[in-house]
């Protein structure tokens, strides 16, 4: 099946065994675009990539088709970048920056992240500060790098389930040319914002262009749901399966708001995941 040029869709691969093997794990199932960890997601350090890795993975990008602006790493789930305890602030800042010189060092073009958790100790609005200056001493120590901002189911204590988090984040970053939007269809419907018709589509998409503005939108995960809508309950599911439905996902692909970006699926099963994709693609209409 021939590919439309202007929908560029993927997985979160694996990169097991290295950064180089993701653009191939990626070329595999089919993806025009893709993200990965670019070090285990679930400790605090690693160690630095080897020149070998980085010029392989280069190499492989091509060797996929895929280019760096359709890839959309994701940053270690430990880091709280609105973190309320000034050590365990720094920790993730600095975490934070590894990660983002990762980034650099591989030549992509984004950093995607949840913004963070004020765990019930500060307001949301002290944590959004927080989290700003973060940002901001992030794209201060790097050179082109855009921080890509995940908005966020509402789970817990984190920051991010209301577009105006985001556009209060943006707001406070220094640098507008350096910081962008990811919306997660998952996290946006258990958050409250309704996706499974038209009409709700339109009024959703509507308001996070007042809001936000798609000018900032870099990305998007593309996942059903297995919680009810306005749950605050971050499950993501497979294309179809959930309390979504196929529906959005045709808005999606149909939608020019969203060419040239990477749209990324982190639905649960990845034996599906190339089946998903050529659904995916099949649901354009031309």
């Amino acid at each position: 099946m021939s590919k439309p040029c202007n929908k560029f869709i993927g997985a979160h691969v694996s990169a097991s065994g290295g950064v180089q093997n993701a653009p191939l794990n990626a070329k595999a199932i089919g993806a025009k675009a893709f993200a990965l960890f670019t070090k285990n997601q679930r400790q605090w350090v690693a160690k630095p990539l080897e020149q070998s890795s980085i010029d392989e993975f280069k190499e492989n990008l091509k060797k996929a088709d895929i280019l760096p602006k359709h890839v959309l790493p994701h940053d270690s789930y430990l880091i709280n970048l609105g973190h309320p305890e000034s050590e365990k602030l720094q920790k993730s800042r600095e975490a934070f920056l590894d990660e983002a010189k990762r980034c650099e060092q591989l030549g992509l073009n984004f950093l995607n992240f949840h913004p963070g958790s004020h765990l019930k100790k500060i307001d949301e609005d002290e944590c959004i500060k927080l989290i700003a200056e973060s940002i901001n001493l992030t794209i201060d120590a790097t050179k082109d790098l855009i921080m890509v901002i995940e908005n966020t189911a509402g789970q817990g204590s984190n920051i991010g389930y209301r577009f105006e988090h985001l556009a209060e984040i943006i707001e406070l970053v220094d640098n507008k040319e350096r910081v962008g939007v990811c919306l997660d269809t998952c996290h946006t419907f258990s958050s409250g914002y309704d996706l499974r018709t038209r009409d709700d589509y339109d009024k959703s998409m509507g308001e996070f262009e007042k809001i936000v503005g798609f000018k900032y939108l870099k990305g998007m995960h593309i996942n059903d749901s297995k919680a009810k809508f306005q749950s605050r309950v971050d499950r993501h599911h497979s294309i179809g399966k959930g309390e979504i439905g196929e529906n959005l996902f045709s808005f999606i692909v149909n939608d020019t708001r969203m060419d040239d970006m990477p749209l990324i699926l982190e639905t649960i099963d990845d034996s599906l995941w190339a089946k998903e994709i050529e659904l995916l693609y099949s649901l354009v209409k031309n």
